[in-house]
């Protein structure tokens, strides 16, 4: 693969929540005009584009050509347009294709887009997207094992709220493993989600923005043990999009100042390992791809955006990309590690947890951030002068960990 060096000149997120009014159409568009305005892009400029969505075949029965559906009537017409479904972790797949598409000299100017309308009269309807995100043949044995994660019994657990995602579950198993392995508590998880609430309250496009204090998580409603509501990402519609390209693209476009370097973007795919065995995670195996390609260490980031579908997802994950020692990821957030700031600030954006989470355009959105912050453009949310930021996107699961994870290295 060529070491060609790729930048993203323009990105781009619509506002995340439920948005009722609009349709999957509606959100695309706004994404990707505003992506193509902050590059100083037009459309036609654009050789390839990649669209990423999960859910729109479920709920709306389109299948086949989304990515097409979407973007023909903006005018994107003659160029190869490829659909992208990877799970949660979607968007960052669009990005991996786009880049790699970029250093492989079939094009100069690419666009990535995720959309997700997730929203549905049918509470229960919306939530029955998330039951394909694991292996649907073996479901008895993946609960038993997730399960046996914890080392307790079901009959010993709480009774989890009536109505939830299947993957609130399987977090829920792997926050009862960490508390088994390193005696993590339900304090520190609690940190992590007041944390990143408290982050949203400077991100004008999160879904929530209310603040809130260790206490007030430990207090709310219960999911499944030890989850509560606000340590969970909500059910989010939302776009987000972004403009790559080659340095022959950055000069086309007179963006040279606000391209931002995409350093690495690795896709790694779930291993066989112990289940107890969390040095050979998936997440932590790209890490080290990524880092690598990148020529950077932990030490060199100055912020990280990384996948929080529930609080202890950004504890395993922090730990993973070697933020923190492995079971200390609890620790930092209660230290205020993590916290703008802190020693490395994690998920400004409010994360999952509190900015949303429309699976399909929850990796690119992750790239909206970083790219503002690495540009100084992230307002009250600004962390001081960041030079590398690290994005960590997940999705699925495959065994005991996630069926699919994307590493991606950005710098100024």
């Amino acid at each position: 693969m060529s070491d060609k060096a790729i930048y993203i000149a323009g990105v781009s997120m619509t506002a995340f929540g439920l948005d009722t009014d609009r349709t999957l159409k509606d959100l695309t568009r706004e994404a990707v005009q505003s992506a193509l305005s902050d590059a100083g892009c037009s459309a036609d400029q654009v050789e390839a584009a990649w669209f990423a969505n999960t859910s729109q075949g479920v709920l709306e029965g389109q299948h086949m050509i989304r990515g097409q559906a979407a973007l023909r009537p903006l005018g994107f017409g003659g160029i190869p347009v490829v659909n992208v479904e990877n799970a949660c972790a979607s968007a960052s797949t669009a990005l991996f294709e786009a880049a790699n598409y970029l250093k492989a000299g079939a094009a100069d100017i690419v666009l990535a887009v995720g959309a997700e309308k997730l929203s549905d009269i049918d509470r229960v309807r919306s939530l029955s997207v998330f039951d394909a995100g694991w292996d649907v043949a073996v479901t008895v044995e993946s609960r038993r094992r997730l399960l046996a994660l914890g080392g307790m019994d079901d009959d010993a657990l709480p009774s989890p709220a009536p109505r939830r995602s299947v993957f609130m579950d399987i977090y829920a198993a792997f926050a009862r493993q960490h508390m088994r392995l390193y005696g993590s508590t339900i304090e520190q998880l609690a940190a992590v989600a007041a944390k990143n609430h408290n982050h949203s309250v400077h991100n004008q496009r999160a879904q929530f923005r209310r603040p809130y204090s260790v206490q007030e998580v430990l207090d709310d409603r219960r999911i499944v043990w030890p989850l509560t509501l606000p340590m969970c990402a909500p059910v989010t519609d939302g776009a987000a999009a972004a403009i790559l390209c080659t340095e022959a693209g950055l000069r086309r476009l007179g963006s040279s100042t606000r391209g931002v370097r995409l350093r690495a973007c690795v896709l790694g795919t779930s291993v066989d390992r112990e289940a107890d065995d969390l040095d050979r995670h998936i997440g932590r195996i790209t890490a080290l791809k990524a880092y690598e390609a990148a020529s950077i260490g932990p030490e060199d980031i100055g912020v990280a955006e990384v996948h929080d579908a529930t609080a202890v997802g950004e504890v395993i994950q922090v730990e993973n990309l070697g933020l923190a020692e492995r079971g200390l990821g609890g620790e930092a957030a209660v230290r205020g590690d993590t916290s703008l700031g802190g020693r490395i600030p994690v998920n400004p954006s409010g994360g999952l947890e509190s900015k949303g989470h429309p699976i399909g355009a929850t990796g690119l959105a992750q790239i909206f951030e970083l790219v503002n912050q690495l540009r100084g453009e992230a307002g009250a949310r600004q962390v001081a002068r960041p030079r590398i930021a690290v994005a960590e996107n997940g999705g699925g699961l495959w065994g005991v960990e996630e069926a699919v994870c994307v590493v991606t290295a950005l710098s100024r």
